[in-house]
């Protein structure tokens, strides 16, 4: 029996020995990452070099690679024949190393031992930086949460300015953004042809710059907006703000206008996306030959947390058509839901049931959300130029179908699966989908699912996510009211008794999101004291690039009303704010109780990342950005 342990073909090499193991004398493709290399369908690095292979390539990866000594990692493997790949890793390297007051962080869960220090601040610009001086001439093409959530001009909460589109900061040649499957598969099959990369301009859901006196590359169907320049936006919040509106709607329809933006003197032209996956597309993914282990390298090296939390865990679907104000899938991932088919899925529980340190228990079977999977709009006609953020807010859509049978049915099958023990239900689940009180078509089914999930896949705790109490600051997040909250504890509550089950119902809540008061958390802890509940699961909000919540945070507005919004901007108050979840503990909440005046004015959990919270992005690492959002 092979040492699981040790290097062999079921690998891609990071070294050049491994390449020269393989019998490879020349690379293709080389990708740096700034994780650690786990070869596991959840690290979008890992699904990309899979994927590069797929396409009969030769592909190594660099995982963070010494940006500070003589760049040996990034000679060590010398020119690729085709071009160099760069992704910041899973997780935007920001949110990775900050907290939400920007308290450099101890930790980084997607490192051996959850070490700190083993990637710069902004990965993408300075991996691409390094490759452009070192191979002038080698193509470089840029990824991942970090690179995708940054392709136009953009507000950066750390350095606190407005900042231009990251292909235009980094170098790069090529950006692909979202899930990058159909768009590298297309780059991949034109070279192969013998392409020239220098001919890749018409590539959709990529980005190109080109000179401001260039011409845009002509593609038949294609409708062209102009955004207002990087300049303007710079000296003016309301343009800044209005070309994210557009962004967003853009991002929302299926059938997308190319965006051109202006910086400098040249211009950012952003290609629109494909069409959303078909369940074959997504299988296809899922059927690629992954090891579902770190990298040998790492052996002894310790536990890389990220991959601790997931190892055993399948994502049966992508995309979320929630369009939280403060969360990035929807335009990394899609509004659209991509489901994989339960063969898929079955297929995968039966190769993790392999594993030799498999006990029997699935860590989690979900995505962003936990309960889209399979769904859609009834009549799909109607989504493709629907530029709704929401598709159940400020109400639950008439053309979605948000049947949960489906999903029951796939529980039950999973749990049949010899060598199955448990499965758990680690993502968040979406209880406004589950409620007539919101979603009208909420039917029997709805609550079959509700029993089947608290009485059989919940781990001791079902997480959901409220976010707040307040009704004002939950329709600046586009969340439902706090009432369906209630309905679902009460729910909860007499499924736990029904089966004689000591359960709890963990909520998550966000302080300092824009709209949100003192006055507001103040509210928000008296809630939580009438319902017993003691939060721990808490995050303050941290703005990450391009959500409309960072916008209003930037602006001080609703960029589609115009309306002022109430932002809490300083340390200082957004500390004041967090302590009012902790109102049960001596010591804290009190000090939040004491600022009378202050009234007036008036964090799949990322245990993965290590941390309770902090912002929603970085809860969501394990869901949002992972291969539920994978970084590449």
């Amino acid at each position: 029996m092979k040492n699981e342990n040790l290097f062999n073909a079921s690998w891609l090499p990071t070294t050049g020995k491994e390449a020269e193991f393989l019998g490879w004398d020349e690379l293709d493709v080389i990708l740096f990452s700034g994780d650690a290399y786990i070869d596991h369908p959840s690290f979008g690095p890992a699904v990309i070099a899979r994927l590069i292979e797929d396409e009969g390539f030769k592909v190594a990866v660099i995982p963070q690679p010494n940006w500070k000594d003589d760049l040996r990692d990034f000679r060590k493997l010398g020119k690729p024949k085709y071009f160099f790949g760069v992704t910041a890793g899973n997780m935007d390297s920001m949110v990775n190393h900050y907290t939400a007051v920007k308290r450099l962080r101890s930790d980084d869960a997607y490192t051996p031992g959850g070490k700190a220090g083993f990637r710069p601040d902004y990965p993408t610009i300075v991996y691409s930086g390094i490759l452009k001086k070192l191979y002038p001439d080698v193509p470089v093409v840029i990824g991942g949460i970090e690179a995708s959530m940054r392709r136009l001009t953009h507000y950066d909460y750390w350095k606190d300015k407005v900042e231009p589109s990251v292909l235009f900061s980094s170098g790069a040649d090529l950006l692909v953004y979202g899930m990058g499957e159909q768009p590298l598969r297309e780059i991949l099959r034109l070279l192969k042809k013998g392409v020239p990369f220098s001919a890749l301009k018409t590539i959709p859901q990529t980005a190109i710059i080109v000179s401001a006196d260039d011409h845009v590359p002509e593609r038949k169907g294609w409708k062209d907006l102009i955004l207002n320049s990087f300049e303007k936006c710079v000296s003016d919040k309301k343009l800044f703000s209005d070309n994210f509106v557009t962004f967003e709607k853009e991002s929302n329809r299926i059938e997308a206008a190319r965006l051109i933006e202006p910086v400098e003197r040249k211009k950012i032209i952003i290609n629109p996306q494909f069409q959303p996956m078909t369940e074959a597309e997504a299988d296809q993914t899922y059927d690629l030959p992954f090891t579902y282990r770190p990298h040998p390298r790492y052996n002894k090296k310790g536990a890389i947390p990220a991959y601790e939390m997931i190892k055993f865990s399948v994502n049966i679907h992508r995309g979320c058509f929630g369009g939280c104000s403060f969360c990035a899938i929807a335009a990394h991932q899609g509004k659209q839901i991509v489901s994989r088919s339960e063969e898929s899925v079955l297929k995968e529980v039966r190769k993790l049931t392999e594993l030799p340190d498999f006990k029997g228990y699935l860590t989690d079977l979900g995505g962003p959300s936990a309960n889209m999977y399979r769904m859609h709009g009834k009549d799909m006609k109607l989504c493709k130029t629907c530029p709704r953020p929401s598709c159940i807010w400020p109400s639950v859509c008439k053309n979605l179908d948000i049947n949960h049978k489906a999903l029951t049915n796939l529980y039950r099958k999973v749990d049949k699966t010899g060598g199955i023990k448990k499965s758990f239900i680690g993502s968040g689940v979406r209880y406004d989908l589950l409620f007539a009180e919101w979603n009208k078509n909420a039917g029997s089914d709805e609550r079959e699912y509700l029993d089947e999930l608290v009485s059989r896949h919940v781990s001791g705790r079902l997480k959901v996510a409220p976010e707040h109490t307040a009704g004002q600051v939950l329709y600046e997040m586009r969340k439902a009211p706090f009432e369906l909250f209630r309905k679902l504890k009460k729910r909860f509550d007499d499924i736990r008794k029904k089966y004689g089950l000591n359960y709890e119902l963990i909520p998550y809540f966000i302080s300092s999101h824009p709209g949100c008061t003192n006055e507001d958390m103040r509210t928000l802890a008296e809630e939580m004291k009438s319902l017993g509940i003691k939060p721990e699961q808490v995050q303050d909000f941290t703005p990450t690039p391009m959500t409309l919540a960072t916008t209003m945070y930037y602006t001080g507005f609703d960029p589609y009303t115009g309306k002022k919004v109430y932002v809490a901007r300083s340390i200082e108050e957004k500390r004041r704010q967090k302590e009012y979840f902790f109102w049960y503990k001596k010591g804290e909440g009190a000090t939040a109780q004491r600022h009378k005046g202050a009234r007036a004015q008036g964090q799949k959990g990322s245990t993965a990342q290590g941390h309770k919270g902090d912002t929603a992005q970085r809860r969501n690492g394990v869901a949002a950005q992972r291969h539920k959002g994978k970084k590449y």
